[in-house]
C-alpha cells in the first residue's frame, strides 16, 4: 500500500526510523543514565532513584544473576509485581546481564503462572510476596529454580519501607500465607551482587529481550518473542513521534498502567527513559482518590492510560482541581478511547486524549493519532514510521481506500514470532511477512486508520486481552458444565465484559456457584461477568458453537 499516512505527519516526525542508534536495551539504558545520572528516574510511594542509582542497582542485580546464581546467557528470568521501583532495579539488570525476562501478572492464579513459567522455561522468578502463595502451587511443576521474594517497602528506605510492609502484612492482610523453601530476599540479591562486577556481555538486535505472553485462538497463552531490535524500533518509532513535542531532561511521565503490560513498557518505561523523563510509578492504580492525591503532588507533563482508567480519573470529584498546565501529552491505547470521555478529558484538562493502537506482537505501537490533534476523530491514527500496513480481503488481496479488510502490518518492531509454537506463527505471517492482527479497518485518504470490527473473539476488558477459549476450558472442566461458549459483551465501566453462555449437566448448578469456580482459575478480569443457562447452544453444520450469534443476540 502506498504510504499515504506520510503527508499527515506533524511537522518534525520522519519516514524512517534508525533501528541501529542502540545495540541492544542495554546500550540505550547506559547512555541515559551517563547523559542524565543525577535527574530522577523512577518514583513510587514518595522514593525517588535517580539514573545514577538505578545503573548502579542494577549493575548488582545483573551481577547476583551472572555470578551467585550462575544462569547461563539467554536464560529466562521471570518478574512477577506491580509498579515498584524493584521492577526497573530487576528489568534492566537482567537485560544487561543477558538474560530474557518474562513478564508476569501478578493476578495469575496457580494455574496461569505455571503454565507460563513452563511454557518459558523460566529458571528464576521475582515476585512481590503478595503474590508468593500464588507461586508456592505452581512451583512444583514449574522447572523454576531460584525464587527472588520482595517486600512492597523493600526500597522507600529503612524507616517508610518498615512502615509499608507493617501496614501490608498486619493491618491490610494483604499478604496472604506462604512457603517457598529456599527462597532469596531482593535486598540479599543487591548486597551479594555489590560483591561482583557485572559481567559485560555482547548482546544485539537477534537477542531475545522479552517473551510477552499473550493469549490465542488455542485458548493457551504464548509467549510472543520480542527481540532487542524489536523493543529498540518501537521505542525509536515512539520517541520520532514525541521528539517535536518533547524535551529531553524536561518530562515527567505518570505509570499507572502495570509496566509487566507492553503499552507501559515500551511507551513509558524505554520510551521515556531514553529522553530522560521521570517515570512515577503508580502502584494500585484501582484506588482513584490515592491515585489523584499522587498526581496532586506532582505536575506532570503526560500521562498514558487506558480509556476506563481515565473515565474514572474524571468522575472522581477532586479530579478537575489538579494543575494541568504543565501537561502536553495523554496517551490512550489498550482499547478503544471511546468520543465522550476524550470530550470530557479535553473539557476538563485543557489537552486532548490521543488515541494509539497496538499490538503485544508488535512491540507494541503500530498506529498513533497526531499528537497536534485538536478533537476527537474516532481514528487510531497514523502508522508510525518505518511501517507498512495493508488492508487485506479474506483471500489476502488488498482492498480500495475506504473499504474494510483485515489491518496488516510490516516493520521492524514486528515479532520474530511465537515462542516454540511455529503453527500459531505461521497462521499470524503472511508470505510476504505481514502480520495479520485480526482486525478488521479501513484507511481513508489521508492515511487515518480506524478500526471497524475485529475479526477474532478476542474480549478487550481493562484494555487486557481475554482469549474465549480459555475461559471455555476452565469452565468446561467444571463437572456441572455441557457445554459453554464465551463472548464479550459492552461494558460500562471496562469496554467489555465476559459473557458465559452455559449449557448445564447438572440442573442445580447455581451462576455464584459457577462464578466463584472461576474465580478460584482465572486472573480477576476474565471471569465472566454475565452467566446465562441454555438448553443448547447455536452451532455450525459440523457442531461449532456459533460465537457471533450469542454475541449478536447479547443487548448492548
Amino acid at each position: 500500500m502506498e504510504k499515504l499516512w506520510l503527508k499527515s505527519y506533524p511537522p518534525g516526525v520522519p519516514a524512517e526510523i534508525d533501528v541501529d542508534a542502540y545495540r541492544s536495551i542495554g546500550d540505550m539504558f547506559e547512555q541515559s543514565c551517563r547523559q542524565f545520572g543525577d535527574r530522577e528516574a523512577y518514583v513510587n510511594m514518595g522514593k525517588a532513584i535517580t539514573y545514577g542509582e538505578l545503573d548502579r542497582l542494577s549493575a548488582h542485580f545483573g551481577a547476583y544473576l551472572q555470578h551467585e546464581l550462575k544462569l547461563p546467557r539467554g536464560a529466562r528470568v521471570a518478574l512477577m509485581m506491580p509498579n515498584l521501583l524493584q521492577y526497573p532495579i530487576a528489568m534492566y539488570g537482567a537485560l544487561r546481564a543477558g538474560y530474557t525476562v518474562v513478564n508476569c501478572n501478578p493476578l495469575y492464579t496457580s494455574r496461569e503462572l505455571e503454565h507460563q513459567l513452563t511454557d518459558a522455561g523460566a529458571e528464576a522468578i521475582v515476585i512481590v510476596e503478595n503474590f508468593a502463595h500464588t507461586l508456592q502451587h505452581a512451583l512444583p511443576h514449574s522447572g523454576v529454580k531460584h525464587v527472588i521474594v520482595t517486600e512492597l517497602g523493600d526500597m522507600l528506605g529503612a524507616l517508610k519501607g518498615t512502615l509499608v510492609n507493617l501496614v501490608v502484612k498486619h493491618v491490610k492482610k494483604m499478604v496472604p500465607a506462604w512457603s517457598l523453601p529456599g527462597h532469596v530476599r531482593f535486598k540479599a540479591t543487591l548486597a551479594a551482587g555489590a560483591r561482583h562486577a557485572l559481567t559485560p556481555v555482547d548482546v544485539g538486535h537477534d537477542d531475545i529481550a522479552y517473551l510477552q505472553y499473550t493469549g490465542g485462538t488455542t485458548g493457551v497463552a504464548k509467549g510472543a518473542v520480542l527481540t532487542h531490535r524489536n523493543i529498540i524500533a518501537n521505542l525509536q518509532q515512539a520517541h520520532a513521534w514525541i521528539k517535536p513535542f518533547l524535551s529531553d531532561g524536561g518530562e515527567i511521565i505518570i505509570t499507572a498502567l502495570p509496566l509487566y503490560h507492553i503499552f507501559s513498557l515500551t511507551a513509558n518505561c524505554l520510551t521515556f527513559f531514553k529522553i530522560g523523563a521521570t517515570n512515577v510509578l503508580i502502584t494500585n492504580p484501582r484506588d482513584i482518590p490515592g491515585f489523584v492525591k499522587e498526581l496532586a503532588k506532582v505536575r506532570f507533563t503526560a500521562i498514558t492510560g487506558v480509556n476506563t482508567l481515565f473515565n474514572a480519573l474524571l468522575h472522581h470529584p477532586d479530579f478537575a482541581g489538579l494543575d494541568f498546565s504543565r501537561l502536553h501529552i495523554t496517551l490512550g491505547g489498550g482499547m478503544a478511547v471511546q468520543q465522550a470521555v476524550a470530550e470530557r478529558w479535553l473539557a476538563v484538562t485543557g489537552k486532548p486524549l490521543i488515541e494509539a493502537y497496538g499490538l503485544t506482537e508488535t512491540s507494541p505501537a503500530v498506529t498513533i493519532n497526531p499528537l497536534d490533534l485538536t478533537e476527537f476523530n474516532h481514528a487510531i491514527g497514523l502508522p508510525v514510521p518505518s511501517t507498512e500496513i495493508s488492508i487485506r480481503d479474506e483471500e489476502g488481496r488488498e482492498v480500495a481506500i475506504g473499504k474494510p479488510g483485515e489491518l496488516c502490518v510490516k516493520g521492524p518492531q514486528v515479532m520474530r514470532g511465537y515462542w516454540h509454537r511455529d503453527e500459531e506463527t505461521a497462521r499470524v505471517m503472511t508470505a510476504d511477512g505481514y502480520l495479520r492482527t485480526g482486525d478488521i479497518a479501513t484507511v481513508d485518504e489521508a492515511g487515518f486508520v480506524r478500526i471497524v470490527d475485529r475479526k477474532k473473539d478476542m474480549i478487550l476488558v481493562s484494555g487486557f486481552n481475554v482469549y474465549p477459549n480459555e475461559v471455555e476450558d476452565v469452565v468446561a472442566a467444571h463437572p456441572g458444565v455441557l457445554e459453554v461458549a464465551a463472548v464479550g459483551v459492552p461494558s460500562e465501566h471496562s469496554g467489555e465484559a465476559v459473557k458465559i453462555f452455559v449449557v448445564r449437566k447438572d440442573k442445580a448448578l447455581t451462576q455464584e456457584a459457577l462464578v466463584a469456580y472461576c474465580r478460584e482459575n482465572l486472573t480477576g478480569y476474565k471471569v465472566p461477568h454475565l452467566v446465562e443457562f441454555r438448553d443448547e447452544l447455536p452451532k455450525t453444520n459440523v457442531g461449532k458453537i456459533l460465537r457471533r450469534a450469542l454475541r449478536d443476540e447479547s443487548p448492548a
